[in-house]
């Protein structure tokens, strides 16, 4: 019961109007009360994450999803991926929190950062900070040294590693530092897009990477 909690308040978040979720400049927002038909589309696909719903969320999707850049596509490579373990499930808890965008097309992207124009930046090593006053160390350690905070900033990383805690980045400012990983998103990590087919919203992409 617990887990259905979290994902109904940010379902109430994102549908109800257009608004900022949070506080910085990069923050996730929603635009997707603008869009027909976003409200219960969203409603269905927030039940069918919490619950662990796979022919729910398989019936949101329409029948030639991509999944990857690689050639995976299709409803039943979607079902079989959600069957081989939490992982995708995880990612989708994840992008629930990250606010919704109504796309130039009349569908949506999740999550909202994904549909605007970020400037010039490289993609594969520009990360979002997915929080906010988040500390900014001068060592990879949680007893270093301060020497600022961020909050839903773009910063630059080019020698990512999840098995590191912390990461080399690059501030906006030219300062540089480092962040705890679990605070950092590739501007380029699991998005979803819907767009309308025969008059329902449907998941036309489920996939990370460029």
């Amino acid at each position: 019961m617990k887990r259905l909690l979290l994902p109904a308040l940010l379902l109430t978040l994102l549908v109800c109007s257009e608004s900022a979720l949070a506080e910085g400049e990069w923050a996730p927002q929603d635009t997707c009360s603008k869009v027909e038909g976003a409200g219960p589309f969203l409603e269905s696909l927030t039940k069918a994450v919490a619950a662990r719903d796979r022919d729910a969320l398989v019936a949101l999707a329409a029948d030639d999803i991509e999944l990857d850049f690689s050639g995976g596509e299709g409803a039943d490579e979607l079902r079989s991926r959600l069957g081989a373990g939490p992982g995708l499930w995880d990612e989708l808890d994840k992008l629930l929190t990250l606010g919704c965008s109504a796309n130039p097309d009349g569908g949506l992207t999740i999550p909202w950062i994904f549909d605007q124009d970020l400037g010039d930046v490289d993609p594969f090593t520009t990360f979002l900070v997915i929080a906010a006053n988040e500390p900014v160390l001068s060592e990879p350690s949680a007893s270093a040294r301060e020497i600022g905070k961020v909050s839903w900033e773009l910063v630059d990383n080019e020698t990512f590693d999840h098995e590191r805690p912390f990461q080399a980045v690059t501030l906006a400012d030219g300062r540089e530092g480092y962040i705890a990983t679990a605070r950092l998103r590739s501007v380029i990590d699991f998005r979803l897009i819907a767009a309308r087919q025969g008059g329902r919203l449907k998941i036309t992409a489920l996939i990370a990477g460029d």
